[in-house]
């Protein structure tokens, strides 16, 4: 497994991190999930990724209950997230001071560790000032409750700003980035990564097959059944053009990969961290089986003529389906807030 510097932390990760989302409830059983862990833990993985919001906390508990049984928890760098409804009630999400103060209590309480390492920031919130934000984050830094923080699915102008007030305010700075990023989801080549660059943040990709379209079950003539198509329509519904482009790009890929001797699942994990901005990405199995087929992807490295090929499929900086940028500003959602 090979090591990289997240940023300029001098924090050395995984080239692929552990992703969590599927433990507990929205995937695998207890039972499961610590298979999954240890198996990621012997192959090298040290690096965890959850989220409050992962089957509503569940996910956190299972994490906290794995590595307390491991007893590893200091050999492990655990990142989780805040920002998204958690229950019922008024003022339970967001980024202001009076939730993350409260909800990252409540994660350390499920994590049953002392401090997270990277504490994250689920998703930009129009409503609230990034001052507000960096200030309560700054504070729990300080108290060492958290050691690191960052953001995930960030645009480029809100990581530049969030910079610039850290340094004019006094604040602790961002010093990583989560983006969605695929093969058939580039967008954030054209801006996010160059800005992270420039600033020397760490960037842990998630969505690194697509959600699935990049595992090689996605075919022209055998697109599978998916519950996904019902709860996310926009990025599976095939009457929809960017996700036929989808369709296509994800069947000249599976091509490419055969020729090259690889699993679809492996070029495309292989692709992900090949990007020099890009320190590692996020794999977020529900079974053992995924996860060994997404191991193998950790020690490749994809030859000049293979990357080309994917180019041509899909160019840099292109994303086929907006629907897979992971946020979009509420004014394209609103007509209201673009005709005041």
């Amino acid at each position: 497994m090979e090591y990289r510097d997240f940023g300029r932390t001098g924090v050395r990760v995984s080239r692929l991190a552990l992703g969590a989302m599927m433990f507990g409830s929205w995937g695998a059983s207890y039972d499961d999930s610590a298979k999954i862990a240890r198996r990621a833990f012997d192959a090298g993985i040290n690096f965890v990724d959850t989220a409050d919001m992962y089957s509503q906390g569940e996910s956190e508990e299972f994490v906290g209950r794995i590595l307390a049984e491991a007893g590893n928890r200091d050999e492990i760098v655990l990142a989780t997230k805040f920002h998204n409804q958690m229950g019922e009630g008024l003022n339970r999400s967001g980024n202001s001071r009076r939730w993350i103060v409260q909800e990252v209590e409540n994660s350390l309480r499920r994590l049953r560790t002392d401090r997270i390492d990277l504490y994250q920031v689920h998703r930009p919130d129009p409503a609230t000032d990034i001052d507000e934000t960096l200030g309560a984050l700054t504070d729990l830094v300080r108290a060492g409750k958290i050691l690191y923080i960052g953001t995930s699915t960030f645009p480029a102008h809100e990581i530049v700003e969030a910079q610039w007030t850290a340094e004019r305010r006094g604040r602790e700075r961002f010093v990583g980035e989560q983006p969605p990023y695929s093969i058939l989801a580039r967008g954030i080549e054209t801006d996010v990564l160059p800005t992270v660059r420039k600033y020397g943040m760490g960037v842990l990709t998630w969505s690194p097959l697509a959600g699935g379209w990049l595992t090689g079950r996605y075919r022209k003539g055998a697109v599978p059944e998916s519950r996904r198509a019902q709860v996310m329509p926009e990025r599976y519904d095939m009457s929809i053009e960017g996700n036929r482009q989808k369709l296509d790009a994800a069947d000249a890929l599976a091509q490419v990969a055969d020729e090259a001797g690889l699993s679809l699942v492996e070029m495309a994990l292989a692709w992900n961290v090949t990007h020099p901005a890009v320190t590692s990405a996020i794999i977020g199995p529900r079974t053992l089986d995924h996860l060994e087929g997404q191991l193998t992807a950790a020690d490749l490295t994809l030859g000049a003529d293979v990357l080309d090929r994917i180019d041509a499929i899909v160019p840099p900086g292109t994303t086929l389906n907006d629907a897979d940028g992971g946020w979009r500003p509420p004014a394209l959602a609103d007509a209201a807030l673009r005709r005041r």
